[in-house]
């Protein structure tokens, strides 16, 4: 069954960049960084805090490299352009379960 991908609303909520973009990597034993599926772009990930009607969680979301401003700093506020949440479940053994949700965006852009 494929993934289903759900829209992130982003109004009203404020993100700041807590790392670097930092390059995915597909293979961690060879250093083979991820590309984006349609475009070969390299993928980066970010750190990003979101508050929210006084609530925080920090959010690891997947950017392409076209997808990053220029000289993006740490605690810099940003707007994940079509931020997308994918629930995902790995099943190791009968009692052994791995589950998280995957963020992914197009653009992180600057707020002015």
């Amino acid at each position: 069954m494929p993934a289903i991908a759900i829209r992130v609303r982003t109004d009203g909520a404020v993100y700041l960049t807590v790392t670097p973009p930092a390059p995915k990597l597909r293979n961690p034993e060879t250093g083979e960084i991820a590309k984006h599926r349609e475009t070969g772009q390299p993928l980066f990930t970010v750190s990003l805090v979101e508050t929210y009607e006084g609530r925080a969680q920090v959010l690891k979301v997947t950017i392409p490299e076209n997808g990053l401003p220029k000289n993006l700093t740490v605690g810099q506020a940003v707007i994940p352009v079509n931020l997308t949440a994918t629930p995902w479940a790995r099943l190791f053994t009968a009692d052994q379960l791995s589950e998280g949700v995957v963020y992914r965006a197009d653009v992180l852009e600057p707020v002015k």
